[in-house]
């Protein structure tokens, strides 16, 4: 059982993956902003971040690097959710230092599998 932070600012985006992370035995927490997925990395330490991208506030990518600058919450898997299809997000991303990228809309019935590929430390963890 990990505890996975989910960050997005739509309630159907957090209902779907909370859904699909409990019933695999997880612990779903949320956040619907980069400011408040600071907050909770940093309170929280999940053992794994879902990043949407693109969200008000603070983006993705200044949540992540608020996060990854802390030595509390900066070791765990962040990894990138967005539905923006634009060429060259993925190595954006990657570029970026999320350690994988998901692009929406998921498909629930492999999208488990591939996530816990990031979790039980670094012999299991791939990129989808």
């Amino acid at each position: 059982m990990a505890q996975v932070l989910v960050v997005d600012d739509t309630d159907h985006a957090l209902d779907l993956l909370g859904y699909l992370l409990r019933d695999r035995g997880h612990v779903a927490l949320f956040a619907r902003n980069g400011e408040e997925a600071v907050t909770a990395a940093l309170k929280l330490r999940p053992d794994l971040i879902l990043m949407d991208l693109h969200m008000p506030l603070m983006d993705g990518y200044e949540a992540l690097a608020a996060i990854r600058g802390s030595d509390r919450a900066g070791a765990c898997p962040i990894l990138a959710l967005t539905a923006f299809g634009e060429v060259g997000e993925r190595e954006k991303a990657h570029a970026a230092g999320f350690d994988g990228f998901f692009s929406k809309p998921i498909t629930p019935e492999t999208f488990m599998d591939q996530l816990e590929g990031f979790l039980g430390g670094d012999d299991r963890r791939g990129a989808p």
